[in-house]
């Protein structure tokens, strides 16, 4: 079984808070479901992959799912994923308030992301200038 401890250094050292947010100025087509998906994620090697299983059964969401890596000197890769934006909002973003990250910039996409989740709760991704806000938001995440 997991502790909270090893999960958030874990996340600290292989995860990731992000919101894909599409440019709203940018004119290339890009089809996406929607202007802004949510994602945490965890990566890692094949080898590895059984945390990534006892993750979904200790958070009781998400998925695990194969990721095939072609470039030279990279293993494939195994991803531990949520982007149900209720069990982000309930599960995810509560367990991270209550077990802090240890890392600033860690810890900065995260405070960015739950800032992001709450606009989106709101709707503002729905209108250009919402979603303009967004997206200067999401460029100070790594």
């Amino acid at each position: 079984m997991l502790k909270s401890d090893y999960i958030v250094g874990l996340v600290d050292g292989e995860g990731s808070f992000t919101v894909y947010i599409k440019d709203p100025k940018s004119q290339k087509k890009i089809e996406r479901r929607t202007k802004a998906e949510p994602r945490f994620y965890i990566k890692l090697i094949e080898k590895d992959k059984k945390i990534l299983y006892e993750l979904k059964k200790y958070f009781g969401c998400g998925n695990v799912y194969f990721q095939k890596d072609t470039r030279k000197n990279h293993q494939n890769c195994y991803r531990f994923e949520v982007t149900k934006r209720d069990d982000l909002q309930k599960i995810i973003i509560p367990f991270f308030k209550k077990n802090k990250l240890l890392f600033i910039s860690k810890q900065n996409d995260f405070k960015l992301f739950c800032e992001l989740m709450s606009r989106i709760k709101k709707g503002e991704h729905l209108t250009d200038l919402g979603l303009e806000k967004m997206y200067q938001i999401k460029q100070k995440m790594h």
